[in-house]
């Protein structure tokens, strides 16, 4: 399941900064810092994809946490 919302302050220069890490459920989570983009994946190499490619292929800005994370896309 893939979510994503309309960010206007998504024109900054730098890539995105996605955090990927597990949900309370155990599910793969992968979320853009602000809530911008966000997706729940069957694996973490699916969840690191996804993050790939939203962030424009900069690894660097991809941050695994350790702690449980949720998908919250924040409300129009």
């Amino acid at each position: 399941m893939v979510i994503e919302a309309l960010d206007s302050r998504s024109s900054d220069c730098a890539p995105p900064i996605v955090f990927v890490g597990r949900n309370r459920a155990g599910n793969w989570v992968a979320r853009e810092k602000r809530g911008a983009f966000g997706g729940l994946f069957i694996n973490r190499a699916e969840a690191l994809k996804y993050a790939l490619f939203k962030n424009g292929h900069h690894p660097e800005s991809i941050i695994e946490v350790a702690r449980e994370i949720e998908l919250d896309i924040p409300s129009p």
